[in-house]
């Protein structure tokens, strides 16, 4: 761990570019300006989009290199790339190979940070399983930082962290693609085929996560998902302590279900940690939330706490989220369900058939083992978005279909869509917004379509 000026310090004679304006990035380009570093910041973005951001960076001193062109004559010594921006990209590979090094902010926090490390990556359950490690150790007392893919960009806060502080993060496989060091405690919540738009294979997306726990050593703890085959196998490469869960089978170690409880055991004996009546957030999914949670924190917090936070904790925004109960209907948001996989889990989360609006941006995934959940739990599915025409296709042809069972109904203009869900819809119905999709076809991102849902719902009469 080096300290962050010091680091700094190394750069003064460098040529410094940063990929991207954004969120992440902002405050590091503002952290190495005023460091007093040359730096040149590259966005595609047109100035007009960048606001005022654009001129406060070049009042502090940055150069602007904007549009799309912005890649064009890569020749900075050190280059912090942003998560969106692929290593892979040829700009990028070039400029390594002329001898520039490429980094990110994400590297730089893990490199300067002073306090304990806990990372969380998967397919599906990262944001939700970050969150109740988070909750858990503020619970019990510890000043906790969250950040990675949710929160904010922990880096302005470094210098102000303790050693006994926790920074937890939720890590992406954009983010853990180039890291070559792993927190202290890694969480793998599962796996399973997703962005294979940005990594082009399987093989190249499992490489990325990897890295949450390639890097640790024998001190360390890395959870994996016992019932996930993907992840049950890269536990084998797993250099420190390696801790299990799993909802379908008994453990000799580590967390499993036993009497409608979570049981956790160890070298110290076997325990009940939480009883499942404890816990208030719907589907099977969250149990391994859960699971995988306390596997994290085990030795850091009480059960008791445990309980505690379970008791009172009803989610996070965009899982599953009951949006409004009008004229008995229940209306539900889940626009996090950004792959098949994490949709599937919402639609095994309720005990009746519903009304699903699904479909959006295309990464490449396919869609026969949704196709088949559809079928078995969908009364109505309303499709909208870029791929509508393919989900439909995976459900016209899974076992069991029928004409009518789903009916499916396709409408590109989103508000048209939830309107036909409420229409289609009678007393004791539950309407999901669950796509499936990322939100790239027609917004920002997953967040502002399930605000635009949530604003929709709210104004229904």
């Amino acid at each position: 761990m080096a300290d962050i000026q010091e680091y700094f310090d190394t750069l003064r004679e460098k040529r410094i570019a940063v990929l991207g304006a954004g969120v992440s990035n902002t405050p590091l380009i503002r952290m190495l300006l005023r460091a007093g570093l040359n730096v040149t910041v590259r966005d595609k973005a047109a100035r007009d989009r960048l606001g005022g951001v654009a001129e406060e960076l070049e009042s502090l001193g940055a150069r602007l290199v904007l549009g799309p062109d912005y890649l064009e004559d890569l020749t900075e010594d050190i280059i912090f790339r942003t998560p969106g921006i692929s290593p892979n990209n040829p700009h990028l590979r070039q400029a390594v190979k002329n001898g520039s090094e490429l980094t990110s902010e994400m590297e730089l926090f893990f490199r300067t940070c002073p306090c304990r490390l806990i990372g969380v990556t998967g397919s599906d359950g990262k944001t939700t399983t970050t969150t109740l490690i988070t909750e858990f150790l503020r619970a019990a007392g510890y000043n906790v930082y969250v950040g990675g893919n949710i929160g904010k960009p922990l880096l302005p806060d470094v210098a102000g962290m303790e050693p006994d502080d926790f920074a937890v993060l939720e890590l992406s496989s954009f983010q853990l693609m180039t890291m070559d060091q792993s927190p202290n405690i890694a969480v793998f919540t599962n796996l399973s085929p997703n962005h294979l738009d940005y990594h082009g294979s399987m093989g190249e997306y499992i490489a990325a996560k990897e890295h949450i726990f390639l890097h640790q050593g024998p001190e360390d703890r890395a959870v994996f998902n016992f019932d996930n085959q993907l992840t049950h196998d890269l536990s084998m490469a797993a250099k420190g302590q390696v801790v299990y869960f799993s909802r379908r089978q008994t453990l000799d170690q580590g967390i499993f279900l036993r009497d409608e409880a979570i049981w956790l055991t160890n070298d110290q004996g076997s325990r009940e940690v939480l009883p499942l009546a404890d816990i208030r957030l719907p589907g099977v999914h969250n149990i391994e939330n859960y699971m995988a949670a306390i596997a994290a924190v085990d030795g850091l917090v009480p059960d008791q706490v445990v309980r505690e936070v379970a008791r009172k904790f009803t989610g996070v925004e965009h899982r599953i989220e009951l949006v409004r109960e009008l004229d008995g209907v229940r209306y539900y948001n889940d626009s996090i369900g950004t792959s098949p996989t994490r949709t599937i889990a919402c639609l095994e989360s309720f005990p009746q058939k519903i009304i699903l609006i699904a479909g959006g941006y295309d990464k490449g995934v396919p869609f026969t083992g949704l196709g088949l959940e559809i079928v078995d739990h969908v009364k109505t599915l309303v499709l909208t978005g870029a791929t509508s025409k393919a989900i439909r296709a995976a459900v016209e042809a899974a076992h069991g279909y029928a004409p009518g069972c789903p009916d499916i109904l396709e409408i590109d203009d989103f508000a048209d869509a939830v309107k036909a869900a409420r229409a289609a819809a009678e007393p004791g119905d539950v309407v999901v917004l669950s796509p499936a999709c990322a939100a790239f076809d027609k917004f920002k991102n997953f967040m502002e379509r399930g605000r635009f849902f949530k604003e929709l719902v709210g104004q229904f009469q």
